[in-house]
């Protein structure tokens, strides 16, 4: 697996998310953003990112993953 793929993996379950991947072989840095993430706690978004790569996880095609999720705002913020 490649992060090129992954990152497709959560595109394509998280609408209009803004995702990031970087890494290799079977661990990887995930950055989403998107608005879904306002008003949920850190677990529940991760438990979100989680379940669009849980079959790979599963598999053993991704074994480690560092998950940063923000909204549009917080990552605005952050970036500044």
């Amino acid at each position: 697996m490649d992060a090129k793929t992954v990152e497709a993996m959560v595109s394509d379950a998280i609408d209009g998310a803004t995702v990031s991947v970087e890494g290799s072989g079977a661990n990887y840095d995930i950055t989403v953003v998107s608005d879904i993430f306002a008003d949920l706690r850190a677990v529940r978004r991760q438990q979100t990112v989680y379940a669009t790569i849980n079959e790979a996880i599963a598999s053993g095609s991704i074994h480690a993953v560092n998950i940063r999720t923000f909204t549009a705002d917080e990552w605005e913020a952050q970036s500044a």
